[in-house]
């Protein structure tokens, strides 16, 4: 058996990055600054009420390279370097002439993607002298790997959950309590945001803007706390760039390269961190990156770059987070409530979002049951259940692949499968029983929340 014919690509532990990536470095200009309410321009002090000095630091970095500290090293030794996988039976089953390739994040402790920046926001919140983290978490990936990432650390956690996806992922919930967070419903009495919205509407399903309001209420009132974010912001990304720096090294090693790169989006984090290493390559001019491809995508019911307006808004329902320059769908958005949790948020990263502005990334947008009906064929067929907001890439790369058999090409293609999906077993429930419906976002329903931007500039 070849290289090139077999299942998996590892790397030894020595072979696993020592520096992160930072995309900054690389385009064409530099992201728009966030700003205040007044249109100025946020300080690192202003900013430094929510978050610690080391994360504002790579927040607001332009180096290229940022290196990995040893002790976050050493707890990533515990699930990483992560495998890189040939899709061959989705291949033999689709007959299709293009090779398939994934980046497996479902093997860290849990079981998604998110603790790659997880555990360097708990150990820099450590070393600055943080006694609390707060955060906000959509379908739950993010809230059990902070809440793990807290305990390697010993910080306790306080996790605000959407409440759609606390009624959805009871199990989820669960792992954030065994790992020793405290978790609540989103919307809730605790915060001002929380009690503001239940005014409104009792019955409120919650969504990640509003869950960030409560968690960033929370980390101001308390000097002691800080906040920690899953998604969106630029150390976040930086920090997920171990994904595709593995997956680099892993492909010079079977002497392949990818033609498209593919990742779900909802905030940005897993398709950074999948893609910006390969758009690294395609920005030094690297022959093999001249014709390469990157692809984000999102859920129809949540068209945060396909429908969404480039412009300043803020990150939260509430407005306490400052003004940042991204596609957006309005920040009082309030999604509907489908079974990937993590792709319901009304904006996307600055950093992916310009990159869509300029032409350089791709955007797609598709439909909930067809995402569904991509994982069970994935899952058939490579024996791995796949997380919902995962089926998203799985969908995408599936169509390319039909896409490059019918233009008569051999693709390889690449995409993030950023988790499994055992804890997300009720959604595969309703989509067998036939009880998931698809939802494209009204229109007139998008124009009357961007109606609501804040005026800037």
């Amino acid at each position: 058996m070849t290289a090139l014919t077999s299942l998996r690509t590892y790397l030894t532990p020595d072979e696993m990055p020592t520096h992160w990536y930072n995309v900054v470095a690389d385009l064409s200009h530099p992201p728009a600054p966030p700003l205040g309410r007044d249109g100025q321009p946020v300080s690192a002090a202003q900013m430094a009420a929510i978050f610690p000095l080391p994360i504002l630091e790579q927040e607001m970095s332009g180096e290229r390279w940022i290196p990995i500290p040893d002790e976050v090293r050493q707890i990533y030794a515990l699930w990483r370097p992560a495998p890189l996988v040939r899709a061959l039976r989705l291949e033999a089953l689709l007959g299709t002439r293009a090779k398939i390739f994934y980046k497996y994040e479902g093997v860290s402790p849990a079981g998604s993607h998110k603790p790659n920046s997880a555990v360097p926001q708990a150990f820099y919140n450590k070393l600055a002298g943080t006694k609390k983290l707060t955060t906000e978490t959509g379908a739950g990936q993010w809230g059990s790997s902070i809440a793990f990432a807290g305990q390697m650390f010993g910080l306790p956690v306080r996790v605000f959950m959407v409440k759609v996806s606390y009624e959805q992922k009871p199990f989820r919930r669960s792992m954030m309590q065994t790992w020793g967070a405290e978790v609540f419903s989103s919307p809730t009495v605790l915060t001002q945001s929380g009690r503001t919205a239940l005014a409104a509407d009792p019955d409120c399903q919650g969504s990640l803007g509003l869950a960030i309001s409560e968690a960033v209420e929370e980390a101001v009132a308390d000097k002691d706390t800080c906040y920690t974010l899953g998604s969106v912001l630029n150390h976040v990304l930086l920090h997920q760039t171990i994904v595709g720096l593995e997956a680099k090294t892993q492909f010079d090693k079977l002497g392949v390269y990818p033609d498209v790169v593919i990742g779900p989006c909802g905030g940005g984090s897993s398709f950074g961190g999948i893609a910006f290493p390969f758009l690294a390559d395609k920005a030094a001019g690297d022959k093999r990156a001249a014709n390469l491809r990157a692809v984000a995508v999102e859920p129809a019911s949540c068209p945060t770059l396909t429908k969404g307006s480039y412009a300043y808004d803020f990150g939260d329902v509430a407005g306490f987070t400052p003004l940042m320059k991204m596609f957006t769908l309005g920040h009082d958005f309030m999604p509907p409530g489908i079974h990937a949790g993590g792709l319901r948020y009304h904006g996307a990263s600055q950093l992916v979002s310009q990159l869509v502005h300029e032409g350089l990334v791709e955007a797609v947008a598709v439909q909930q049951l067809a995402t569904f009906e991509a994982g069970v064929q994935f899952a058939r067929a490579e024996g791995i259940i796949p997380a919902p907001e995962s089926c998203h890439a799985i969908r995408v790369a599936i169509d390319e692949a039909k896409a490059a058999d019918a233009a008569g090409e051999a693709r390889v293609i690449l995409f993030n499968l950023t988790g499994h999906g055992h804890f997300d077993m009720a959604s595969y429930d309703r989509f067998f029983a036939g009880k998931l419906e698809n939802f494209a976002y009204p229109a007139e329903a998008i124009a009357a929340s961007l109606a609501h931007l804040p005026k800037v500039g």
